[in-house]
C-alpha cells in the first residue's frame, strides 16, 4: 500500500531548493562578469587556443557548441565541455566569441579539462571509466527497487541501491575533477598572462560558483541514497527479507 512519506519530501525540498540555489549562482556570476570586458580583450576561443597550445595540445580543437551540443538549455547558455573521445574543447556562444572576464573563466576551465585528459589525471579517468555504470546505475536502480518492493525480493532492491550507489560515487569522483580544472584555469590565465591583475577576483567568483552546481549534485546524490538505506532498513534498521 502506498502511503505520504514525509521524509521523501523533506530530501527532495532540500536537494531541489539547494539545487535551484547553485544555478541561480552560477548563472547570476556569470551574467554579472559577461558584462565585464577584459582588459587583455581576448575572446574565450583565443583563451582556449592559447592554453592548449602552451601545453602542446595542438591536436585539440577549439569548437563553438552545435545545437547537437546543448545538455543545459536550448540556447546553449553554459553547455561548455570539454569532449574526450572528439579531444575537443566546446563553446557555448556566450563564451566563444566573448572577450568577458567570464567567457575568459570558462574556456581557461574547460581547458583545465584536456589537460587532465592529456596528463591522464587519475580521478578523471576513473570518472571517464565509471560513465557506462553510473549512466546505467541511474536509470535502472530506481526501477529495481521499485520492483523489489512491489514483488517483496529484497535481492532486487539491495541490487538497485548499489547501482544507484554507482552513480553516487560518480557525482563524488566528479567534485576533485571540477576544482582541478577549475585550479589549472586560474593559473594557466595568470601565468600565460592572459588577463590582468584586476580580473582576477571575477575570474574566482565565476569559476567558485560553478562548483556549487557540482556540490549541489553529488550531496542531491548521498542524501538520495541515505534515504533509501533509511527506508530499506540497511541503514539503522534491519531490513526485511
Amino acid at each position: 500500500m502506498f502511503y505520504f512519506d514525509p521524509l521523501y519530501l523533506i530530501v527532495m525540498v532540500v536537494t531541489l531548493v539547494f539545487s535551484i540555489w547553485a544555478t541561480g549562482r552560477v548563472r547570476s556570476a556569470f551574467n554579472r562578469f559577461s558584462r565585464v570586458p577584459s582588459a587583455t580583450g581576448f575572446t574565450g576561443a583565443d583563451v582556449a587556443r592559447r592554453i592548449l597550445d602552451q601545453n602542446g595540445l595542438m591536436n585539440v580543437t577549439v569548437e563553438p557548441v552545435g545545437h547537437r551540443f546543448m545538455p543545459f538549455g536550448g540556447d546553449g547558455m553554459l553547455s561548455d565541455h570539454y569532449d574526450p573521445t572528439k579531444r575537443a574543447v566546446r563553446l557555448s556562444p556566450q563564451v566563444y566569441q566573448s572577450s568577458s572576464v567570464a567567457a575568459q573563466a570558462i574556456a581557461a576551465h574547460e581547458c583545465g579539462h584536456a589537460v587532465q585528459h592529456a596528463k591522464a589525471y587519475a580521478p578523471l579517468q576513473i570518472r571517464n571509466a565509471m560513465v557506462p555504470v553510473a549512466s546505467f546505475g541511474s536509470q535502472a536502480s530506481y526501477i529495481l527497487i521499485f520492483l523489489g518492493f512491489i514483488m517483496h525480493a529484497m535481492t532486487w532492491v539491495k541490487l538497485g541501491i548499489l547501482l544507484f550507489s554507482a552513480a553516487v560515487l560518480f557525482q563524488l569522483i566528479t567534485l576533485p575533477v571540477e576544482f582541478d580544472a577549475s585550479r589549472r584555469g586560474k593559473a594557466f590565465l595568470t601565468n600565460y598572462g592572459l588577463i590582468s591583475p584586476p580580473d582576477r577576483h571575477g575570474v574566482s567568483a565565476v569559476l567558485n560558483a560553478a562548483a556549487w552546481t557540482y556540490v549541489a549534485a553529488a550531496a542531491a546524490a548521498v542524501l538520495n541514497l541515505l534515504y533509501l538505506l533509511l527506508r530499506t532498513g540497511l541503514l539503522g534498521g534491519r531490513s526485511e527479507e
